[in-house]
């Protein structure tokens, strides 16, 4: 009797199936059968290790240049404007050429990942970065300058959504926001280095237009040996296992990876491969795109802006200041707000919930740019001013800047996974050079306290589109896209606490 039950079940099971692959054909969506199911299981649930650290470390060396070159712009254009006598319309087409490039190879490569495989675009964009950082460096002209920093924002842009995609297809459900948030943290370390190095090259009396060239030249350092590192990591398991099909080849690299932590015996289930036309049509993931695209483009609009701009922000606040003293300013700002706002933010990113702290990150920044451009005098008074655009730093690390990164690598399907990552990403750098450009046009129109009101306004408009998205902490990847659109249409829950 219990094998004729068990005769039952798996009939009903391959006609159940077959219906369920009749109804996925009619909708557009390919449907084959996977292989290696517990290799995944293994994934979500395995203690963290040296798998993990490895993965976090191959990702987050890249991640720290591109960092680096994204925001030691701020300070070379500093130096750049003395030399080559800059208009404020060239200072923004120099400080914002990068973001735009970046905003084009989020789109570009994000797709390519899904397409062709994480590993192939994970070293890739790596190269075209060494390219770009020395080419900036030796350029002897302005505008061969900005081809360069296009070339540099190109793979820039492409190693957000590979580098954050990767990890978190490695990741257990239960760490996966703090690996990711480990690779997004070396932002802090690329932040410190580019003003460390500047005021170390300034006070060894080298002159400006050899520091600027050393500083956008060293980026292509840290990017040589991510080449190394991302060329020995292995393909995504996931990916391997549910978009390429190859199971047993995912199950005996891990395990061999892992040194035997992880493995898979080769059991799976239907798998979905969406195309792309299917992901940007279906309502459900529009909405998370516009939320996570939304909220990113929105908070790189306030970060970016002010970031970049902070010399000439402490420049505003205190005119008489040296170059020096302004790129130390901006250093301790770095240093004693946003370092700990990245540390704490690991520490506490899956217990809080990333969506929980997103609201919580995108609520300060507007209390305290709202206090800075409400309070007469804020704008006037430098230590007043540090205190509460430090607070601001903090609640930027410990908040969006993080969250903004991490989420977009959790929420679509495998198959769409890079991609909806590479739009976010793409989206937000647009948010980003958009605000780097208007910064000193703002500021010429409406003053810093006009500029720092609207960028308050930014930050509840973050607080409102944050609310769309649910909470994937703690989560497995596959749990949350087991109810694909294709098969039971639902509405996004706008809050999920599980």
């Amino acid at each position: 009797m219990p094998e004729l039950n068990s005769v039952r079940r798996n009939s009903k099971d391959a006609a159940d199936r077959e219906v369920l692959g009749r109804r996925h054909e009619r909708r557009g969506w390919a449907v084959t059968e996977m292989r290696a199911g517990d290799l995944i299981a293994e994934l979500d649930e395995a203690s963290l290790s040296r798998f993990h650290l490895r993965a976090v470390v191959a990702s987050g060396m890249g991640f720290f240049t591109d960092a680096y070159d994204l925001f030691v712009i701020g300070v070379a254009s500093t130096l750049i404007t003395k030399d080559w006598h800059l208009s404020s319309g060239h200072l923004a087409v120099l400080n914002s050429t990068m973001l735009f490039a970046a905003f084009v190879g989020a789109f570009v490569f994000g797709r390519f990942a899904d397409l062709v495989g994480r590993k192939q675009v994970y070293w890739l964009v790596a190269a075209i970065t060494i390219v770009g950082a020395i080419g900036s460096a030796l350029a002897p002209s302005f505008w061969v300058l900005i081809g360069f920093r296009f070339v540099l924002g190109f793979g820039v842009g492409g190693d957000y959504p590979v580098s954050a995609v990767m990890v978190s297809e490695y990741a257990n459900r239960k760490d996966r926001g703090k690996l990711v948030g480990m690779v997004f943290g070396t932002q802090a370390l690329g932040l410190i280095v580019g003003p460390l190095i500047a005021l170390s090259l300034l006070g060894a009396g080298l002159s400006n237009d050899t520091v600027w060239r050393v500083l956008l030249g060293l980026g292509a350092v840290p990017a040589a040996a991510v080449i190394y590192l991302r060329i020995r990591m292995p393909e995504s398991p996931r990916y391997q296992v549910q978009v390429q099909g190859k199971a047993e080849q995912a199950a005996a690299r891990m395990s061999d990876f892992t040194d035997g932590q992880v493995s898979g015996d080769g059991q799976a289930g239907l798998q979905h491969e969406m195309g792309l036309r299917a992901f940007l049509t279906n309502r459900r993931w529009l909405i998370l795109l516009a939320g996570t695209a939304g909220t990113w483009f929105l908070l790189d609009y306030a970060y970016y802006g002010n970031t970049i701009s902070t010399p000439q922000i402490l420049g505003l606040i205190s005119p008489g200041a040296s170059t020096m003293t302004k790129i130390a300013l901006q250093l301790a700002i770095f240093v004693v707000a946003a370092v700990p706002g990245y540390v704490l933010a690991i520490a506490r990113l899956d217990k809080i919930g990333h969506r929980r702290l997103q609201l919580l990150g995108f609520a300060m920044m507007a209390l305290c740019f709202f206090i800075i451009a409400a309070v007469p005098g804020m704008t006037t008074m430098v230590v007043p001013f540090l205190l509460v655009y430090g607070v601001s730093y903090f609640f930027t690390e410990f908040g969006p800047n993080m969250t903004t990164f991490v989420m977009p690598s959790e929420l679509y399907p495998v198959t769409m996974r890079a991609t909806g990552h590479g739009i976010s990403a793409g989206i937000g750098k647009l948010g980003a050079f958009i605000g780097v450009f208007l910064f000193p046009l703002l500021n010429d129109w409406f003053g810093l306290r006009g500029t720092l009101l609207l960028t308050a306004g930014i930050a509840v408009l973050g607080f409102a589109l944050t609310l769309v998205l649910p909470e994937p902490a703690g989560r497995s990847l596959e749990d949350m896209h087991a109810s694909t659109p294709a098969v039971v249409p639902q509405p996004l829950r706008v809050a999920d606490s599980a």
